[in-house]
């Protein structure tokens, strides 16, 4: 009888964890799927401890692991509206600029071709900017720093195209405000040198001769080497 006893005790414990688990039991079935590469199972875990343990410490925790396994699963989405609960409610915890980043990154990986609208990448731009004011000497600033570069230099891709376009078009006041826009606000990118050229390009198809020769001598000034200068001279 006492071993039959035991063996009940037993297997009440076991069912209690199983059915009435703890703020830590849940986090670390979460972590465990984590490892697993479930990302979905982990996320789901991750949630359970902020909603059945709300006031304990593993929810803080699982915050951040539940954006972690959102943004592993490709759920951006998902993983931004994590992400922001933890900066809204621990803006200062240890882990606060891992947050910023994180959301940074979850705009970052759906940027799209520069054929397409570029909105998401302008929000990536911001979050990224986030982080590099307010954690400037964080290694997530120079990784943040990094990718502005990137982004930068894509959202001038796109001023480019766009007025390669109306080029083709000929739609010369279009296409020169593009090429003027990367001109004006995009000059540490690859595409400043084209652009100089095709305001110069476009200056002359409308007769405006000394813009033309404006935009030629910044161009020789500040790229002597380029193709495009070479190309500028014959203008």
């Amino acid at each position: 009888m006492i071993f039959a006893c035991c063996l009940a005790i037993g297997a009440c414990s076991a069912t209690d964890k199983e059915f009435n688990p703890t703020a830590e039991n849940l986090y670390n079935r979460g972590y465990k799927e984590l490892e697993k590469t479930a990302y979905s199972k982990a996320a789901f875990n991750f949630e359970k401890v902020e909603l059945e343990h709300p006031y304990s410490k593993w929810a803080t925790k699982a915050k951040l692991m539940s954006a972690y396994a959102y943004y592993k699963d490709q759920k951006y989405d998902d993983a931004i509206l994590s992400l922001e609960r933890f900066i809204r409610y621990h803006p200062g915890n240890k882990d606060v600029a891992y947050a910023y980043y994180m959301r940074g990154l979850c705009y970052y990986e759906q940027i799209v071709g520069i054929e397409k609208d570029q909105g998401i990448t302008a929000q990536a731009q911001e979050a990224f900017k986030q982080v590099i004011l307010r954690f400037p000497d964080s290694d997530y600033a120079k990784d943040a720093r990094q990718k502005m570069d990137l982004i930068t230099d894509h959202l001038a891709g796109q001023e480019m195209e766009v007025g390669r376009f109306y080029l083709k078009q000929q739609n010369y006041l279009s296409a020169l405000n593009r090429f003027s826009e990367v001109v004006n606000n995009y000059q540490t990118t690859a595409h400043i040198e084209e652009a100089l050229y095709r305001q110069a390009e476009i200056y002359k198809i409308i007769g405006m001769d000394k813009e033309k020769s404006d935009a030629v001598k910044v161009l020789g000034y500040n790229h002597p080497e380029s193709k495009w200068y070479k190309r500028a001279k014959k203008l």
